[in-house]
């Protein structure tokens, strides 16, 4: 499927990942897709996925081209669907609407598409090309591979520290590290997030909501409140499941949820005496969830970053210091000699209000 892409492919492709992007609030667990229809070297439909149950990208993309699609390009960050869902498949309608060509940024891991759906529309006599901006298309969908291709869903640790990595007073007074602007951008990232993960000690400290809050009319789906919990001790904490939006304990197989209360419970196995952090991942995975962004104190986050679980870190550094008897970021690393280091690589570094947000990744070898 290699093919040579020129300048007018690379732009239009681009525009179908800018499409793609708007459904990152409201799509999942769909992958977010774009589409872009082109004939005779102009656009001439676009279209993106808004959500599950609802047209894919190119159903809208090819609406807008109309009969200008016959003949034409369409360009889609994902490989077309060629089964029967919730919606019919993309691939019989590229078909149906007399593309002669089809460029996909990437192949589709779900079993059922999978080269499927490539396969039907070489059958009917459409080429096809696949590869064009595949970076940043797996980059937009990371949550959905990881789903698919490690049963487990793509794990984000966010962290607010001071200049010296602390994240809390020794009493546990946190308000506030971060500035209002980095609060604010909080809430993006919780926005695109299939569930927000979190801890019994955060919960008991805290009382948190974990609710997004955006502050505008932009639409979004709340995500999943996850606490981890293997004695089911934080229950009397209410905030966490206030009924705003789901909420998920998940408990040790001892533990007996109580009657009455407004939330999901799940057992985990457990493993060294604590919840099986994998095992919860995948449980998580097995309900849908592409994306998890990590709330939490420093003992769960440096357990699920010693078990090699954390895919990102999310860290935004503010201007002061509260030092050396504050709470660290992660807590048991067990770092001792420098050869136990863990490299990170930097993804990204900009600045949200005073305080400068990092994206950080553990670093392969």
């Amino acid at each position: 499927m290699n093919d040579l892409f020129d300048a007018f492919d690379h732009a239009c492709m681009a525009r179908a990942l800018q499409l793609a992007a708007r459904g990152q609030y409201t799509a999942r667990p769909n992958p977010v897709v774009g589409c872009v229809v082109a004939n005779g070297g102009q656009v001439v439909g676009e279209g993106w996925h808004p959500r599950a149950g609802e047209p894919h990208a190119e159903v809208f993309a090819l609406r807008e081209a109309g009969d200008r699609a016959r003949g034409g390009t369409a360009y889609v960050t994902l490989e077309p669907c060629a089964h029967h869902g919730r919606t019919p498949p993309c691939a019989e309608a590229l078909v149906a609407a007399g593309v002669a060509r089809v460029v996909a940024a990437m192949r589709d891991p779900f079993p059922r598409v999978d080269g499927a759906g490539f396969a039907r529309l070489q059958a009917a006599g459409i080429a096809v090309a696949s590869g064009l901006l595949e970076r940043q298309a797996r980059e937009l969908n990371r949550g959905f591979l990881s789903r698919f291709t490690r049963g487990r869903p793509w794990v984000r640790v966010k962290l607010a520290a001071s200049l010296d990595g602390r994240t809390a007073m020794a009493s546990g007074e946190s308000k506030w590290i971060t500035g209002a602007a980095a609060r604010a951008d909080v809430q993006c990232w919780r926005a695109r997030s299939g569930a927000i993960l979190t801890g019994a000690d955060t919960v008991l400290a805290d009382d948190p909501a974990l609710t997004v809050r955006l502050g505008d009319d932009t639409p979004f789906q709340p995500p999943l409140r996850v606490v981890l919990d293997s004695r089911l001790r934080s229950l009397a904490m209410p905030r966490v499941r206030d009924g705003s939006a789901p909420t998920l304990y998940l408990h040790g197989p001892d533990a007996v949820p109580p009657p009455g209360l407004d939330a999901e419970f799940a057992a985990v196995p457990l493993r060294d005496g604590r919840l099986d952090l994998e095992a919860a991942l995948r449980l998580l995975a097995a309900r849908d969830i592409n994306e998890v962004q990590v709330e939490a104190g420093p003992a769960l986050c440096g357990a699920l970053l010693r078990a090699g679980l954390v895919d990102e870190l999310l860290l935004y550094q503010a201007p002061l210091l509260l030092g050396d008897t504050a709470r660290p970021l992660f807590a048991g690393l067990g770092i001792e000699a420098m050869a136990q280091r863990l490299r990170l690589q930097l993804v990204e570094s900009v600045m949200v209000g005073e305080d400068r947000r990092l994206l950080l990744r553990p670093a392969r070898d």
